[in-house]
């Protein structure tokens, strides 16, 4: 098995219920983090139904034929959680999601597949890289209206999701394919986790020899802190 890799939850220190989920199967060559959506009931429904889908696609296929199963399927489980769910709950809110950020590598290929703010990091070089662009307001009015960071983070909206898996009627996907080199180290965790680390820190564990030093670097790091939020990471090794 050409990879290794090492995953950890934690519900943090103030939330009553873990909301996160992770899949975690190297020898498939897949690897995702879900954190369902804060604030709306069944959070942890509907990122515990996306990765136990994403666990069941078939792995003996080509790489191409992968990564276009592993779409397919989550727009199924959009219109899933969009609908039947919703509907079959009959909640006020009429929301049921997810984020989603998943990692699929055959050989010298990987692609990085995501909706929403989990991220996904590649450590090469000994430099850190942000692979995935979060996909809610604050990264928007960055772009959109060149705002810095630190004035976007003011805007009392700032955390709202942009996209998300059962978030509305059509699924946007963002993909990146990039050819893996010797070396590199994948990260793939939520928001909980980043957002209590500095990019120095990220780098710091994802330095470290193993994928299980790695993610017991960054908890014990995300844990130091208030630790707001659920935490959720995965550390892949090549």
């Amino acid at each position: 098995m050409p990879w290794r890799s090492a995953a950890r939850t934690d519900p943090g220190k103030v939330r009553p219920r873990n909301e996160d989920a992770f899949l975690d199967t190297p020898q498939h060559g897949v690897w995702v983090v879900a954190d369902g959506m804060g604030g709306y009931q069944g959070g942890d429904i509907a990122s515990r139904l996306i990765v136990d889908s994403l666990a069941q696609l078939p792995g003996d296929e080509g790489f191409d034929q992968r990564l276009e199963k592993l779409r397919q399927c989550l727009h199924w489980l959009n219109r899933r959680l969009g609908q039947e769910l919703t509907v079959s709950t009959g909640r006020a809110d009429g929301i049921m999601g997810s984020t989603v950020v998943a990692l699929l590598v055959e050989q010298q290929r990987a692609a990085c597949v995501w909706a929403g703010d989990s991220r996904c990091y590649l450590w090469r070089g000994q430099r850190l890289y942000q692979l995935s662009r979060d996909h809610s307001l604050m990264q928007q009015l960055i772009d959109e209206h060149h705002l810095s960071a630190e004035q976007a983070r003011a805007h009392p909206q700032a955390g709202a999701l942009t996209r998300a898996v059962g978030a509305s009627a059509q699924l946007t996907l963002e993909v990146l394919e990039l050819t893996v080199h010797p070396g590199d180290v994948f990260l793939l965790c939520s928001d909980g986790l980043y957002r209590g680390l500095s990019r120095d820190a990220l780098g710091a564990a994802l330095a470290q020899p193993s994928p299980h030093l790695a993610v017991q670097r960054l908890f014990e790091g995300a844990l130091r802190g208030p630790a707001p939020d659920n935490l959720t990471a995965v550390v892949i090794h090549r």
